[in-house]
C-alpha cells in the first residue's frame, strides 16, 4: 500500500502546530516556548545564568542612567540566556543524531560552545563598562 500524496486533502499534516493559524498559533507556541524553558532548566549552564539574570536584571535597572543602558545591559543578559538556549539546542540534535564522535559533530558543538562564550564576553564588557563609568569616572 502506497502513503497518500503529501499534497492531497486526506494526507494528515507531519506537525498539527504547521496548520493552526491566528491566536491558536500564538498560544500553542507559547507552550512549547515555556517547555523550551523547563528543558533549558535542566541544563547546569543555563540554571546558572538563570540566576544571574535574577540578579543582574533588576541591578540593570539602577546602573543604567537611561533607557538605552538599562536595555544594553538587561540585553546583554538576555543574550547570554538565549545563545545558551540554542548552544544546547545543537548538543541536543546533534547527541540525537548519535552518539560516536565525528569530527562536525565535535565542529558544531564547539562553534556553539563558542558562540556561548563570545555572548559572556560581550555581556561582561557591557557590564564593566557600565561599572566604570558609574564609580570611576
Amino acid at each position: 500500500m502506497s502513503s497518500p500524496d503529501p499534497g492531497s486533502p486526506n494526507s494528515a499534516p507531519a506537525n498539527l502546530q504547521k496548520t493552526r493559524t491566528g491566536f491558536s498559533r500564538v498560544w500553542h507556541a507559547t507552550g512549547y516556548s515555556i517547555e523550551g524553558l523547563r528543558a533549558g532548566w535542566g541544563e547546569t549552564a543555563f540554571r546558572q545564568e538563570a540566576l544571574a539574570a535574577i540578579v543582574l536584571v533588576p541591578l540593570s535597572f539602577w546602573l543604567g542612567r537611561h533607557w538605552v543602558e538599562t536595555a544594553l545591559l538587561a540585553g546583554s543578559v538576555l543574550i547570554v540566556m538565549i545563545v545558551e538556549l540554542l548552544n544546547t539546542g545543537i548538543e541536543t540534535a546533534i547527541d540525537r543524531i548519535g552518539p560516536e564522535w565525528h569530527d562536525l559533530s565535535k565542529r558544531a558543538k564547539d562553534m556553539g560552545s563558542a558562540a556561548v562564550l563570545l555572548s559572556l564576553l560581550l555581556c561582561a564588557g557591557i557590564w564593566a563598562a557600565a561599572l566604570f563609568q558609574k564609580f570611576a569616572a
